[in-house]
């Protein structure tokens, strides 16, 4: 979209906001609800999985704009989470693993809550948000929130092998899964729900806009939720998938052990899983998608309830992909795309609900997207692009690929191919390879040795766009 067309657009926007929400003065800025789920890959119903059952999350995408080609910076935690509150990208020595501090790693960064903290928001964090909730304290309007002195598991022999265990060490766990017959709030993502219909209804009673940040931890491992989400789905029709090998010629930089998997008690320290524990892992997945999706339906229940929906910006952002046996892989941490595709949904006063856009974006797009919907001001430091001209119009101009990497690898997303460079520490490059979307839509053969002139061209896009450790 050409820039005045896109001013214009975005004025008439601003405007209808304005008569539809009233806006008069700053107090009657729209809220911002932005709900990030660990560990979410695009595995709803919404997203053509039609075997999962996430009715909530399905809804919230009938009524906002759904990114159908979404992608994470960096698939770990801390590191992807710290790259999206600052808008800058991961680079060698900046966002690089799940224990990533964004005020540490960038320190001349503004981040996202602070931004909106000193334009005037009420700003909250409840759950996972920063993977520390003491990274860039300052910028809460209140003290970060956690749930605390709640186990992971509610099984009392699961609780039994953990506790037994953890003599061994701290990272040595319990059980990969459980299903027990306890409510919601047994387990710390129904208390952290609870916790936020209680804090909408105390944000509803203020003059002042609301930034509410709701991070839930499922389905992150352990896939332990209450038993009436396993019973959604029948066990004897959960099958592995049809990639369950390593591709054809992939590098062996691109392949790792699972190792996030390997401290629970029932998974062997190395070699695969059993036929029927994998069974069992993806079952357990979808549980706790689907348990997260209630929860998440419950907190939106509550805005409409409090007549907040119509003012309020809700964002649902899943902060990396996840492996479900594909390649061989458990977990995240990998350049393959079901480690880097995300679900993103954006929901916004003046824009039509029940959108779809196939358009490649990626995480560092929010930030300046949601400065744009709230009207305030962006940090010059950003690196990503505002959503807003696509969400006005699914025919605007957009940029044509998707950045991520992970340790050695640089990875490079555009509408035909996925390439990835992989680098050793004096920066040789030990291993590549392409992927054609077209032929290949599950990364099943690598093609870079038989496509010259495409890895060319990907490697220089590639190599001009991502991240560099000297500045911003």
């Amino acid at each position: 979209m050409n820039r005045l067309l896109y001013v214009t657009l975005f004025s008439f926007f601003l405007l209808g906001m304005s008569t539809s929400c009233g806006f008069l003065h700053a107090d009657d800025r729209p809220n911002v609800l932005f709900i990030a789920v660990d560990d979410l890959r695009p595995e709803l119903a919404c997203y053509g999985k039609t075997h999962i059952h996430s009715p909530n999350i399905d809804r919230l995408a009938e009524t906002g704009v759904l990114f159908e080609r979404a992608y994470c910076m960096v698939p770990t935690c801390g590191a992807s989470r710290a790259s999206l509150m600052t808008g800058i990208r991961p680079a060698p020595h900046r966002f690089v693993n799940y224990l990533a501090w964004a005020e540490k790693d960038a320190p001349d960064a503004k981040t996202m809550n602070t931004q909106f903290k000193e334009n005037g928001y009420h700003t909250v964090s409840l759950g996972k948000i920063f993977h520390h909730p003491e990274d860039n304290e300052q910028g809460w309007s209140e003290p970060a929130w956690r749930v605390k002195n709640v186990s992971w598991w509610q099984d009392p022999a699961s609780q039994k092998i953990h506790n037994q265990r953890q003599k061994m060490g701290k990272g040595i766990r319990g059980p990969a899964f459980e299903s027990p017959e306890v409510p919601d709030n047994a387990y710390s993502d129904g208390l952290l729900a609870e916790q936020a219909i209680s804090d909408l209804q105390r944000l509803s009673k203020q003059k002042e806009p609301f930034f509410l940040s709701v991070g839930f931890l499922k389905p992150h491992l352990p896939f332990n939720a209450p038993k009436k989400y396993w019973d959604l789905y029948n066990h004897a029709e959960i099958q592995l998938p049809d990639n369950y090998h390593v591709p054809k010629d992939a590098p062996s930089e691109s392949i790792h052990r699972s190792g996030e998997l390997r401290a629970y008690s029932n998974i062997p320290a190395n070699g695969p899983v059993s036929t029927e524990t994998a069974r069992k892992l993806i079952h357990g997945y979808y549980a706790c998608v689907s348990y997260t999706d209630a929860l998440i339906g419950q907190v939106l229940e509550e805005l409409d309830r409090l007549e907040l929906a119509e003012n309020t910006i809700v964002v649902l952002w899943g902060d990396h992909g996840w492996n479900l046996g594909e390649h061989t892989l458990w977990c995240k941490h990998s350049c393959y795309e079901t480690s880097l595709l995300i679900p993103i949904i954006i929901r916004a006063p003046g824009i039509d609900g029940g959108q779809r856009r196939r358009q490649l974006i990626e995480s560092i797009d929010l930030y300046p997207t949601l400065c744009d919907l709230t009207r305030i001001s962006k940090p010059i430091h950003l690196q990503g692009d505002s959503l807003v001209p696509l969400l006005l119009n699914e025919q605007s101009e957009w940029k044509k690929s998707a950045i991520s990497r992970y340790r050695k690898g640089d990875t490079i997303r555009t509408e035909g191919y996925r390439y990835t460079e992989f680098r050793d520490h004096q920066g040789i490059q030990s291993g590549r390879m392409l992927y054609d979307h077209g032929a290949d839509p599950g990364e099943n053969v690598n093609v870079a040795k038989e496509s010259p002139e495409a890895v060319s061209e990907l490697a220089a896009e590639l190599n001009k766009r991502k991240g560099q450790d000297d500045g911003h």
